[in-house]
C-alpha cells in the first residue's frame, strides 16, 4: 500500500533530496552494461538488485546524515513498451519489472527511512523516444502509451510517478493526463538545450503553461532535468508566476551539449563544488526548487557538494 499518494511530505516545505545519474553511475563506476542505457534490467538478477540497491544507499546515506527527506525514484525510466521491446521485454514482463522497482524501494525505505528523512517513492517515467530529441506523439497517443506504466505504478507502493527528460509538450500533456486518470500524483520534468530552450523551440515557460493549461493544472510540480544549470538559468526570471510550479532540479555535470555528450565516450564530471555553488544560487533566487539531485555525470559526490552549498551545517554532537 502507498504511504504518502495522498499526502506528500516534500508539498509541506524543506528540502528532499534525490539521486544522481543513476545510468551514468552504473556504467562508469561500476563497469555494467545498461543495454539501450536501460538500469531496469538490473532488477531481473540478485547481483543486479545488490548493484541498485547499493547505488540508493549511498545517497539516502547522504539525506539522512542531514536530516532531510529523499524522493526514491525507480529504476524504470526506460520500462515503457518500445525500449522494452528492444530487450525483450513484452506487455507483462514490463509491468513486472516495473512493479519490481517498487518493491526494491520499499525495502529501501523500511530500511533507512526516519521521522526526520521521509523516503517518498516514485515511480519513474521517461520518453518514448531519445529525450534529446522531440517527441512525435499527439497529446491522446501519449496518454495512452504511457497509461501502461503508470498503471502498474498505481497498483503498487509507489506515492507518485515523475516523467524525466521530457522535450515535448504533448507527450508531458498526455502522462499528466494519464496519472491523473489513475489518481496517481505526478511530476513533469523537461530538459533543455544549451539556449534554455526545448528542442522544439519551445520556452520553459510555454512548456509549463500549456502543460498546466490544458490539464487544468493536473501536474503536481514541474522539474528540470539532463541539462546544465547554465543551459538553464536564462530561461528563469525571478518574480515570474510560472517559476513557483518549478520544485526541482536534476542538473547535468558536464556544461557539454546533448550532441556532444552523445558522441563522447568518456565520463565528464564536471566540478561539483560549482554545481553545489549554482544550485544555491537558484535557490536563493526560486525557494519553490528544493528537490534537489542530479543526472548524467553526477554521482554522490556531486549530491554532497549541493548539500553542503545550500543546507546549513551540520552541527556536531557534544
Amino acid at each position: 500500500m502507498a504511504k504518502y499518494r495522498h499526502a506528500l511530505p516534500q508539498m509541506q516545505g524543506g528540502v528532499f533530496l534525490s539521486d544522481g545519474g543513476m545510468e551514468t553511475s552504473l556504467i562508469f563506476h561500476d563497469g555494467l552494461d545498461l543495454p539501450h542505457f536501460a538500469s531496469f534490467v538490473l532488477l531481473a538478477t540478485a547481483t543486479g538488485r545488490w548493484h541498485l540497491s547499493a547505488y540508493y544507499e549511498t545517497y539516502l546515506a547522504i539525506a539522512q546524515a542531514r536530516g532531510v527527506g529523499f524522493v526514491l525514484d525507480s529504476a524504470t525510466w526506460r520500462a515503457n513498451p518500445d525500449w522494452g521491446a528492444k530487450l525483450g521485454y513484452g506487455r507483462d514482463a514490463l509491468k513486472a519489472a516495473n512493479q519490481a522497482s517498487i518493491r526494491l524501494l520499499e525495502t529501501l525505505r523500511a530500511r533507512w527511512e526516519s521521522k526526520a528523512s521521509p523516503c517518498v517513492i516514485s515511480g519513474a517515467i521517461g520518453p518514448r523516444g531519445d529525450g534529446y530529441k522531440e517527441g512525435r506523439m499527439g497529446a491522446s497517443e501519449a496518454e495512452d502509451y504511457h497509461g501502461a506504466q503508470i498503471s502498474a505504478f498505481a497498483d503498487s507502493a509507489a506515492d507518485m510517478v515523475a516523467a524525466y527528460t521530457l522535450s515535448s509538450v504533448e507527450e508531458a500533456i498526455g502522462i499528466a493526463r494519464a496519472a491523473k486518470a489513475h489518481g496517481m500524483p505526478c511530476a513533469i520534468s523537461f530538459t533543455v538545450e544549451t539556449d534554455g530552450r526545448l528542442v522544439s523551440g519551445r520556452t520553459l515557460r510555454e512548456a509549463v503553461e500549456i502543460v498546466d493549461d490544458e490539464t487544468g493544472g493536473a501536474p503536481l510540480y514541474y522539474m528540470i532535468n539532463c541539462a546544465h544549470p547554465t543551459h538553464f538559468e536564462q530561461a528563469l526570471e525571478a518574480g515570474e508566476s510560472w517559476t513557483r510550479r518549478v520544485h526541482g532540479i536534476r542538473a547535468n555535470a558536464s556544461t557539454r551539449s546533448h550532441a556532444e555528450l552523445d558522441e563522447s565516450e568518456v565520463l565528464d564530471e564536471g566540478d561539483p563544488a560549482d554545481l553545489g555553488r549554482r544550485y544555491a544560487s537558484l535557490r536563493r533566487s526560486f525557494p519553490t526548487m528544493r528537490i534537489l539531485g542530479g543526472c548524467c555525470g553526477t554521482d554522490h559526490r556531486h549530491v554532497a557538494a549541493v548539500c553542503e552549498a545550500c543546507l546549513p551545517p551540520v552541527a556536531l554532537s557534544a
